[in-house]
């Protein structure tokens, strides 16, 4: 059994530590100066939180795609056989909204921990997981079929997990002389290695990274999409986490996860760009219709939605029937933004093609 020390370690700086923590707070800077001039945040920051639950979720085995989660919200009833994995998906995204909402009235705590693990597993028929409380057993982190014994790692037991939870959620308040982005790669690990729940514990961590973004004003939203750069480095990322634990490497693991702030600091950067010069693009299509409030609302929707049916553009927007909604999806048809993408004659769904494309077809031009 592992027992990490109390928060902060003692870090040997190095030349390298000090460009790449440089570099990540220049980037995250400059994605938090352009986030915090997009026309409609609210909506256009949905895809980016929806984009960080797949790809958190995928690094714990989880199959759906954005285009599923998506068709998912869309129709839960029908696409729940077909994304299976969908509902978890959709639960992080439920949790990172209602953590992020439930800041205005609570810090990041273990209360708050507790409340947001709770929706992570909400509906969810997971054996042996207790949602919303910290683990009363031993728990061990390996490849299927590993034991207690011969597990490769195996937190703390449940006394001294609670102590390191208290320490932990002590050092989140503590004055501190550290960069932020040190100290959030710190407590990342910190976290990780107390492993507090028997379930969801790497989903959680990733989570609380995008808390403590916007707690310390580095950015308005939740603009990055951090597990992106975790899942396409899925065995660097445990293995710089284990190796904390194992020799106390912390160099190792804060250079990988600042380089990971600073890729996809740019990469969102680049993102949001191209999204907002589509939606200028529209804006330009609807021509003489601009002046319509209602459509300008539909077509701000499909940002945040961008496969969705005509009720749920009616219960969004606030149209007044259902007429009214078809008539702004039929509009969008029209000018080439919309596509309908199931050939039937009713339950039918609506794609917006390239807002999909800047969404996901940006990580290949960095």
């Amino acid at each position: 059994m592992f027992i990490p020390n109390p928060l902060p370690p003692d870090l040997a700086w190095s030349d390298n530590l000090v460009a790449n923590l440089s570099l990540a707070e220049r980037n995250l800077a400059a994605l938090s100066e352009r986030g915090s001039d997009v026309v409609a945040p609210q909506a256009m920051v949905q895809p980016f939180i929806r984009r960080e639950a797949v790809l958190s979720s995928r690094i714990e085995g989880t199959r759906t795609t954005l285009d599923g989660l998506y068709r998912f919200e869309a129709q839960p009833l029908t696409q729940n056989r077909v994304e299976s994995d969908a509902p978890e998906v959709e639960n992080y995204v439920h949790a990172l909204d209602y953590g992020m909402d439930r800041l205005d009235t609570l810090p990041v705590s273990l209360r708050l921990i507790r409340e947001i693990h709770a929706r992570l597993f909400d509906g969810l028929s997971v054996e042996h997981v207790t949602p919303g409380e910290f683990r009363r057993s031993q728990n061990w982190i390996g490849p299927v079929g590993s034991t207690l014994e011969n597990a490769p790692y195996v937190p703390p037991p449940v006394e001294a997990m609670h102590e390191g939870l208290d320490q932990l959620e002590k050092y989140i308040y503590a004055p501190s002389n550290l960069p932020a982005l040190i100290r959030i790669g710190l407590i990342h690990y910190q976290f990780e290695a107390i492993h507090p729940f028997l379930d969801g514990n790497g989903r959680l961590g990733r989570l609380i990274t995008s808390l403590l973004l916007q707690v310390w004003d580095l950015l308005p939203h939740p603009w990055l999409n951090l597990s992106g750069y975790f899942e396409a480095n899925r065995s660097a990322y445990y293995d710089s986490l284990l190796a904390v634990s194992e020799r106390g490497e912390w160099i190792g693991w804060l250079t990988l996860f600042l380089k990971a702030i600073s890729h996809q600091a740019e990469e969102s950067a680049l993102r949001l760009t191209r999204l907002e010069s589509l939606r200028e693009q529209y804006i330009q299509r609807l021509g003489a219709e601009r002046k319509s409030s209602g459509l300008i609302k539909a077509l701000d929707f499909l940002f945040a939605q961008p496969m969705m049916t005509v009720r749920q553009v009616e219960r969004e927007i606030g149209a007044s029937d259902f007429k009214i909604a078809q008539r702004y999806i039929l509009k969008l048809i029209e000018l080439g933004i919309l596509r309908e993408i199931t050939g039937r004659s009713r339950n039918r769904i609506y794609r917006a093609d390239e807002i999909f494309e800047a969404i996901e077809g940006v990580s290949d031009l960095l």
